[in-house]
């Protein structure tokens, strides 16, 4: 089964709770956001977010898409993450990734650049034995502590599903070893089969099972009238989030058209083994209702009814 979720920008927060009510009553699987300390644009802080999201809808899953670990010591992550899975009865999805475009949140957090990656790794298994354990012990390279208990625990049991984001061969390999799901982005089909295969290569070689394991795509999708006048809005919004030329990677990595050509993009990366969509309507903000409206009713249900 191929499910669904949404990933939105940043809206005044009566229009983000209104879109994300929609979102959930337009059938979706999930509601997602990305995660700076400091970014190219304003960011809500991700899991301040998605609390706010926890009282205004029932069914949704909650996600970060991905997390930035490294900035964060991990005891305080696990404690956010633990208290949010509770308020949402059990809903969350933490998407945790490595990041580094941006260096300097890293210096505005006290965090070593070039540590960011072993943080990551290292954080992951703290964040799962402070959820699990009561107490916790753990003794690694950053982090070191004797029974310690975070209460309450998630409501989610041994803890929320953690996604591990990214495209590096390091990244892959974390998703391999540690992770019960992935998140890709800008990728092609054929480079998310070839890293499924990565992933299966570690978790075999660090003797894990990916029964239940999760593989999912952050789509930058623009849906129009036309091929042309979607590639300009997905090339124009991009290119100003990251603060680089997103026009040379259009036709390679978008999600780009009319609504047959945006199910056949997604078709691609089905199967190439992908079975989760995180949806990132790309356009300007006021237009990005319109464009879960069209993907709900005309690219969502292809795939539904399979």
């Amino acid at each position: 089964m191929t499910s669904f979720g949404v990933s939105l920008s940043l809206h005044p927060p009566e229009e983000q709770f209104g879109l994300v009510r929609r979102v959930e009553a337009l059938g979706f699987d999930s509601v997602w956001c990305g995660d700076h300390v400091s970014f190219n644009l304003p960011l809500y802080e991700s899991l301040t977010l998605l609390a706010s999201y926890a009282g205004i809808t029932t069914r949704i899953n909650l996600g970060t898409a991905v997390y930035l670990l490294g900035l964060r010591p991990p005891a305080v992550a696990a404690k956010v993450t633990a208290t949010l899975d509770v308020l949402s009865g059990g809903r969350l999805i933490f998407g945790v990734g490595v990041g580094g475009e941006n260096p300097k949140e890293f210096e505005a957090c006290g965090v070593p650049h070039r540590e960011r990656g072993a943080r990551v790794t290292e954080a992951i298994d703290v964040v799962r034995a402070l959820w699990r354990d009561t107490p916790a012990t753990f003794k690694g390279r950053f982090t070191q502590f004797e029974n310690v208990s975070i209460d309450p625990k998630p409501v989610q049991k041994p803890g929320p599903p953690i996604w591990v984001g990214g495209r590096s061969d390091a990244a892959l390999v974390r998703a391999g070893r540690q992770g019960d799901g992935w998140v890709s982005y800008v990728v092609t089909p054929e480079r998310y089969a070839q890293s499924l295969a990565k992933i299966r290569a570690a978790a075999a070689a660090h003797g894990r099972s990916l029964d239940g394991f999760v593989t999912a795509h952050l789509t930058f999708i623009t849906v129009g009238r036309d091929y042309e006048r979607a590639r300009t809005a997905w090339v124009t919004r991009l290119s100003r989030r990251y603060a680089q030329d997103f026009a040379p990677l259009a036709d390679k990595y978008g999600v780009i058209g009319t609504p047959e050509q945006c199910a056949a993009q997604i078709e691609r990366f089905r199967a190439a083994g992908c079975t989760y969509f995180l949806l990132n309507p790309i356009g300007e903000p006021p237009e990005e209702r319109e464009q879960l409206e069209m993907i709900a009713a005309e690219i969502v249900p292809r795939f539904r009814s399979r």
